[in-house]
This record gives structure tokens, sequence and C-alpha cells, in this order.
């Protein structure tokens, strides 16, 4: 049996767009939330390889902890006409092994459950996110980390401002590291 206080999603604000809710995980997320992960087309460019339900259990953890220790982190992404859960997105400090160096820089990353390919969600929910950055972040620079192969998420950070600054290698995958000032 889980003991189950459900603070966590009262640390996290809600954001809405036309289409999307980002907000707090709940436990009851996580069977949606372990489906995404477990995906290989989810994870071809994200660590290459499908998640297990512990690994997926972690990741909710760490994106509950990130609220908690810095008050940012990663919201659960949800279509609003369907209540269903299209990704997670938001912002996280990982302190990556990566030159150049991103860390004290929040990292910006977004991932979609392929029914939500295509349909503008990446970018809806990205411009939302970093909307919210903006104003709490100020002027600091944020980043993010994406595989030169994944052409559809290089799109959506450039359309919301991100600009690439170095080609590098992260866990012996090549990647582009972008910065994006407010």
């Amino acid at each position: 049996m889980i003991v189950k206080l459900d603070v966590a999603p009262r640390m996290v604000p809600i954001l809405e767009t036309e289409r999307l809710r980002l907000r707090g995980h709940r436990l009851d997320d996580f069977e949606q939330l372990a489906a995404l992960w477990g995906d290989a087309i989810v994870t071809r460019f994200i660590g290459g390889k499908p998640s297990t339900r512990e690994e997926s259990w972690m990741r909710v953890l760490r994106n509950v902890g990130h609220w908690a220790l810095l008050g940012y982190g990663y919201w659960v992404l949800e279509e609003k006409s369907s209540g269903r859960i299209a990704g997670e997105i938001g912002f996280s400090e990982f302190r990556r092994d990566i030159k150049p160096s991103i860390e004290g820089m929040p990292e910006a990353g977004w991932v979609l459950a392929p029914f939500g390919h295509g349909k503008g969600y990446a970018t809806e929910g990205v411009k939302a996110m970093v909307a919210w950055g903006d104003a709490h972040f100020g002027s600091q620079t944020t980043a993010c980390i994406i595989h030169p192969d994944n052409a559809a998420s290089v799109g959506v950070a450039e359309k919301c401002g991100f600009r690439e600054v170095a080609r590098s290698t992260y866990k012996d995958s090549p990647s582009i590291v972008f910065h994006r000032r407010a």
C-alpha cells in the first residue's frame, strides 16, 4: 500500500493553452507515464531504449523533487479535450556531464506521446513553458540538448527562441546544445 499525502501537485503552477494543460504529477498518472516512457518511438532520441516501469517511477519522483527543491521542474502535458497525458514538459537541473557545461542553467525538455506527434502540441507547450520561465528566471539563460536526428524537436526549439551554441556528445550520443535568453 502506498501512503498518499498528495501535496506535490499543489506546489506546481497550472498553465493552460488552447488545447493543453500543464500540471503537476499525480500518483494516478503513473500507468500512462510508464506507457509513454516504455514506448520505443518516444525514447529513440532520449536514451535510445524504452524505460522500464522502475525507471519511469524514478523519473516521476525526480520530476516531483525538482519542484520541491528548486521551485521549477516538469509538468504533465495533458490534452484538455480528452484528459489523456500527451507528454511531459518542463525545466530541470540534471548536472549533466556535457561540454559546454549547462550546469546552473534551467534545462528545457519535452517529450510527447505518439498520438500527440504532428499536432503542434510540442510548440504550444514549449511556448507556454518558456513564457513561465521568462517570468520566473528573469534574464537567466536556459538551455536544451537535442539529438541532431530529432528534426521535429530541433524545429520546436528554434521556433521557441533556442539557438544552437555547440555540437557535443552526451552519453556516447551526438547532441546539439541550445541556449535561449529571455
